[in-house]
């Protein structure tokens, strides 16, 4: 065993939740993590005017600081594999933490498979962290909640986990995602089956589930970047089988078709809302 899963460049995919920023009241703000174990930080308050905010898959594990006066609370989410609602409250303002995809942290008290689509109260799974949560929770500034979570978290950051698991995720994410078993096989020598266990036993998710994440991640990347975007291209570029097949999975995952999901975040100056730190 090794705890190299964490090391992939979380640059490489920076996961996204495209419906929490185009619900922010006015800025997301956002700053990338030098741990190779977390992609980024984010803090944002809902719009009064926000609408339902959903959860796509993203292959990552959030902690998520709900940082309310009167009812602070803290929820540790895994991955979804659908478009799902989020339980986000208008007016309230959130801190989180979102892990590089594929990563569990060592400081909870749960197993990967267990937190795949679901969520867990953040005092049910990370025992003896009652004070620091609560710290993080009463703190009103982003940068001084980043470095509240580094101080008490940072030193159990990775689990340990496998080298084949470590490298399949490494691939998936310099291929976007497009990449079938047998290529995995071949790779790292294992049968599918080995395969499939010990990638669901270190993440959650099978093989098949992370790649068909990470390349509808793929495609919000390159739906975000400037100038006209084709969709058949875009489809083929993905190593989708045709531009129908990427349009029903898009749809699927993230709730929306694509040229739609241009026109919110077009409509919601997507841009300009996302504040770097």
């Amino acid at each position: 065993m090794s705890n190299t899963l964490a090391s992939h460049s979380a640059a490489d995919i920076q996961p996204q939740q495209p419906w929490f920023v185009l619900s922010a009241a006015r800025h997301y703000s956002l700053m990338v993590s030098r741990h190779p174990a977390i992609s980024h930080f984010y803090s944002f308050e809902v719009a009064e005017s926000a609408s339902l905010t959903l959860a796509v898959p993203d292959g990552c594990v959030d902690i998520v600081f709900d940082c309310d006066a009167t009812h602070p609370v803290a929820r540790v989410c895994g991955t979804t594999l659908a478009a799902r609602s989020a339980a986000l409250n208008r007016n309230h303002r959130y801190f989180g933490v979102r892990f590089a995809p594929g990563v569990t942290p060592d400081f909870l008290d749960v197993m990967a498979e267990e937190l795949t689509d679901r969520e867990f109260n953040f005092f049910d799974v990370v025992p003896d962290a009652r004070q620091a949560c609560e710290q993080i929770l009463r703190t009103p500034l982003f940068l001084q909640q980043i470095a509240l979570f580094n101080t008490h978290f940072t030193p159990r950051l990775v689990r340990k986990t496998s080298l084949v698991t470590a490298t399949i995720i490494h691939t998936i994410l310099q291929q976007k995602g497009n990449i079938r078993v047998e290529h995995l096989e071949a790779l790292t020598g294992y049968t599918c089956r080995t395969i499939q266990r010990q990638f669901r036993q270190d993440t959650g998710m099978s093989p098949k589930a992370f790649g068909r994440i990470m390349r509808c991640q793929a495609a919000l990347h390159s739906l975000h970047q400037q100038g006209p975007v084709s969709f058949s291209d875009l489809a083929l570029d993905l190593g989708f089988s045709d531009q129908s097949h990427f349009l029903r999975e898009f749809k699927k995952l993230i709730s929306t078709t694509p040229l739609d999901y241009q026109r919110q975040t077009l409509l919601g100056a997507w841009g300009e809302r996302i504040r770097y730190h």
